[in-house]
């Protein structure tokens, strides 16, 4: 069975760093394509940051120029290095995994998800 572990999350201060970890078994981050998620109460889950095949990144808006997405193939694991972080970036975080192409914001193309790691920012 493909199993997505999230890791990492924490409580941290407004403008502290965190890094969250994504351990795939079953799956070979390096040949599908990974993001992700997040979602705070009350709100719809939404994209954060995804990744290609070919180790290309891809950020929201809300995030970019603070996250940085990467993998480690050896590790079979990816990551999300979370810097200056704000109040709004408090949610549940979520890594996701497809194997082939998908729409990378849309919740409903990617094939795997985890059970998500807590983020809260005060």
């Amino acid at each position: 069975d493909v199993q997505l572990v999230e890791s990492g999350g924490g409580s941290v201060q407004t403008g502290g760093s965190l890094r969250l970890s994504c351990a795939a078994s079953g799956y070979s981050v390096s040949t599908g394509y990974m993001a992700w998620f997040r979602q705070a109460p009350g709100k719809e889950r939404e994209g954060v940051a995804a990744i290609d095949t070919a180790g290309a990144p891809t950020y929201t808006y809300a995030v970019a120029g603070r996250f940085t997405i990467s993998q480690d193939n050896a590790k079979n694991t990816l990551y999300l290095q979370m810097n200056n972080l704000q109040l709004e970036d408090t949610a549940m975080y979520f890594c996701a995994a497809a194997f082939v192409k998908t729409c990378r914001w849309s919740t409903m193309g990617w094939n795997y998800w985890g059970q998500g790691t807590q983020v809260t920012v005060s």
